[in-house]
């Protein structure tokens, strides 16, 4: 199934939501938690990589214009439930910080394409920082439900950011963390870290998202490992987040040898790690 396919198939299911708070708190000094309850089965329209535009609120002293682009986070247990973790970085995600229990939003999807998980999988990593951590976490759960074993590769500025229970939420797994402030995290020494699990135990795919950095750190090894599946969730700012604007293209090479341009929203977020062009940055 080619990527536009992908978005066809889940576009049947993309319609506007008036959806109710029923959590939301700080994680720590940088993150916050977001449950929402819909009026209809949306956790079992949602799939692991998908996100939704949020309308965030208007008050005197915030007025955020677009829509916030948010990957999901968690979908369920009950069908009219979606979970969101983001970080508070700007107007927008300031303003769905003032959100209380039992305010109401509006949200847009479920948008874009998913992550692929092959029913003969018996082992994955998983390598993110920052944000990129809740991006992931439905893929941890997919592939703990399936039996998948994981080793995932976490990394952020301190261990305060690091997020590890929420990210795993229960979800065994093989963890190594590494962090900028003992130079964990640096290029060569992940590069190093993930050289090594891959050497030591078999993986069908590696999945990143959140730091582009990470991302052409795995270009570099994945080279040596042809066989193993390599996917990106991609984090782009955007605009109307159905393929209409054009604000969230990136560049990425072809089967055929060329080069295309190719919009996050639509045709993403998810793609291949070797198709990503290098010297694109985008977040």
């Amino acid at each position: 199934m080619t990527q536009a396919e992908g978005f066809q198939r889940n576009a049947e299911s993309v319609a506007s939501h008036r959806c109710e708070v029923a959590e939301h708190r700080w994680v720590n000094d940088r993150y916050k938690y977001l449950r929402l309850r819909a009026p209809g089965p949306l956790a079992r329209a949602t799939r692991a990589g998908q996100f939704y535009q949020l309308k965030c609120p208007v008050s005197d002293d915030l007025q955020p214009f677009l829509l916030r682009p948010m990957s999901v986070y968690g979908m369920g247990p009950q069908p009219e439930t979606l979970e969101f973790l983001y970080n508070v970085t700007g107007l927008g995600t300031l303003a769905i910080s003032d959100l209380a229990v039992g305010d109401h939003m509006d949200i847009v999807g479920p948008l874009g394409n998913t992550f692929f998980l092959g029913p003969g999988f018996k082992r994955i990593m998983v390598v993110a920082r920052g944000v990129g951590l809740a991006t992931m976490a439905p893929l941890v759960q997919m592939a703990a439900d399936r039996g998948i074993a994981v080793t995932a590769v976490m990394s952020a500025r301190a261990p305060k950011d690091l997020m590890r229970d929420e990210f795993l939420r229960g979800a065994p797994a093989d963890v190594h963390c590494v962090y900028d402030s003992d130079g964990s995290s640096d290029v060569d020494a992940v590069e190093a870290l993930v050289r090594r699990q891959l050497g030591q135990h078999s993986h069908d795919a590696v999945y990143t998202c959140g730091s582009h950095r990470l991302l052409m750190l795995l270009q570099r090894v994945l080279a040596d490992y042809p066989d193993v599946l390599g996917q990106v969730a991609m984090e782009q700012r955007m605009a109307c987040g159905m393929g209409v604007c054009l604000s969230c293209v990136r560049l990425f090479d072809t089967a055929e040898g060329d080069k295309q341009f190719l919009r996050v929203c639509r045709e993403g977020p998810v793609f291949s790690i070797r198709d990503v062009v290098g010297e694109v940055e985008f977040g």
